[in-house]
């Protein structure tokens, strides 16, 4: 089946995924951090201050995330979507009208559970059990909603913020939610997809179907997780701390917002290609691969600091975004199956959150401890360089498994 008959034949199914992964950016990093300097500002905290609040939010999420995201493995997706939505939707209100510090941790809190959680959790999920023989196309396709988030949203938030403020910015976004994310959704996933006969019958065999204790007991797992979740750590801290960074290099704001457009290029052309090729060879075989294009940005990022290298840099994020997230959403039910990938994915989530958690905290911190912020970024560069490796031995074992 060409690319395009896929597209035309599953449109339904593959626009929800996609538009879920869309509307997940109202609780991502780039989303959020773009009212870092205000929050900072009307709150009186410093960098580190705001970024361990922000760590330990995020850290709460990811603790909540295990048991919330395994109710995919029990109720429709129709239904979580609406849930879901409806809380994102009131934790942008609660962030618009917050009037303490706590206030504005519990709306980071419900912000990256219903939004980098439990949309994206949902997104790449039903993506993967949706689709078994074409399983690389559809979490790739699925994973293009990200880009056009990233693409879309920081410029918008900077146009809403210089017209209304940033507290009439999350209003807005609220309102977007609820007149324009779940009308169009809900009435997409009025109908879930089952696998027909010949698709079924064309898939690779899956194997063992694995349960999350089992999952979660296999090292293997640990291995590749501390990996593949080395984008969120990296990407969330670098963004969170976007406003530092351009202070720091003396460039605009305006200008690295607009340098989102081409991350969401670099995740768009990574997506496409690296779906088809997950598909010919697996996911497994292509994940040593997976942080070459992260390291080299770091080196970038460190090295040279005119404003073309915010766009080169923000290109390599999107070609990794693009290769990491196209890659693990297969990966999983790859390897472990699909009977419990609620569950599994659930927690493969959580520790993706919990990374994307410590970055911002850990590195404000480092930031008011004085530390050369181009040192910080080589040093990722560096673990960045050293789990290629890791992987390629993680990769290694999962392929001699599944000989066995």
């Amino acid at each position: 089946m060409s690319y395009f008959s896929f597209l035309r034949e599953n449109a339904r199914w593959l626009s929800a995924s996609y538009l879920l992964a869309v509307f997940s950016g109202f609780g991502q990093t780039f989303f959020i951090s773009l009212s870092g300097g205000d929050i900072r500002a009307e709150f009186g905290l410093s960098h580190g201050e705001l970024g361990l609040l922000y760590m330990l939010a995020t850290l709460g999420s990811a603790l909540t995330l295990p048991y919330v995201g395994k109710s995919l493995d029990h109720f429709p997706v129709r239904w979580i979507a609406a849930v879901v939505m409806s809380g994102l939707a009131l934790f942008c209100l609660a962030m618009a009208g917050a009037f303490s510090v706590w206030m504005v941790a519990f709306a980071f809190y419900g912000l990256r559970l219903c939004g980098q959680g439990m949309m994206t959790h949902t997104s790449v999920t039903a993506a993967g059990r949706w689709f078994s023989a074409r399983r690389g196309r559809a979490v790739s396709i699925a994973m293009l909603g990200f880009p056009t988030a990233e693409a879309l949203f920081p410029i918008c938030f900077v146009l809403l913020n210089n017209t209304f403020g940033w507290r009439g910015a999350w209003t807005v976004s609220a309102l977007v939610l609820v007149m324009v994310a779940m009308p169009v959704l809900l009435t997409l996933l009025a109908r879930d997809r089952v696998p027909n006969a010949a698709e079924v019958a064309s898939a690779k065999p899956e194997g063992r179907q694995w349960t999350r204790a089992e999952v979660l007991r296999d090292p293997r797992f640990w291995l590749a997780s501390l990996g593949v979740n080395a984008p969120a750590f990296i990407g969330t801290a670098i963004f969170f701390h976007q406003v530092y960074l351009v202070e720091l290099r003396g460039w605009t704001l305006e200008l690295f917002a607009s340098s989102f457009l081409f991350m969401a290029s670099g995740v768009v052309c990574a997506s496409l290609i690296i779906g088809p090729l997950i598909d010919r060879f697996s996911a497994r075989q292509l994940l040593p691969f997976t942080l070459v294009p992260l390291t080299v940005a770091c080196l970038v990022l460190a090295g040279f600091h005119a404003p073309l290298s915010a766009f080169i840099f923000m290109s390599l994020v999107g070609i990794s975004n693009g290769f990491n997230g196209t890659l693990v959403g297969a990966l999983w039910p790859e390897v472990y199956g699909t009977r419990h990938m609620g569950a599994v994915r659930a927690v493969a989530f959580s520790l993706m959150v919990f990374a994307s958690a410590a970055g911002p905290g850990l590195i404000g911190w480092l930031i008011d401890l004085g530390i050369a912020f181009d040192l910080q970024v080589i040093a990722m560069g560096l673990y960045c360089l050293g789990f290629c490796l890791v992987l390629a031995l993680t990769s290694r074992a999962y392929h001699s498994a599944s000989l066995s």
